[in-house]
């Protein structure tokens, strides 16, 4: 039964709005759209685990965890980064978010490092 309301609902609902068509506003010029240029240093999250074969199973653990990461394969070694971020505070807050979500799942050996990123030139 509940199955079946589910399937009405979605259906009533993918009905909502046929035949009407909205046009999307324009994009205007603005400054504010130029990408920003960064003075200072930026940070990042490293997140290791103790094995490699591990790193789909902790990038999926924190997607799953609402943590936004990239794995990057660099000089032969696969790492996952968090990042980047404009200040050192708001790198260490976000290392404490996800120590403390590592804890409550129980999750061992996998340690969080503030890491400073390299200048692009």
């Amino acid at each position: 039964m509940r199955k079946m309301v589910l399937v009405i609902a979605v259906l009533a609902l993918a009905g909502c709005g046929e035949g009407k068509r909205v046009d999307a506003p324009k994009p205007q010029a603005t400054a504010a759209a130029a990408p920003a240029q960064v003075s200072g240093p930026q940070w990042d999250l490293e997140v290791r685990g103790e094995t490699p074969q591990a790193v789909s199973d902790l990038s999926g653990w924190l997607i799953e965890h609402s943590f936004m990461s990239n794995v990057i394969r660099e000089n032969g070694k696969t790492r996952i980064l968090m990042g980047p971020y404009n200040s050192k505070a708001e790198a260490d807050a976000k290392q404490a978010q996800v120590n403390a979500a590592l804890v409550k799942a129980k999750k061992q050996n996998i340690e969080v490092l503030v890491l400073e990123r390299p200048a692009v030139q």
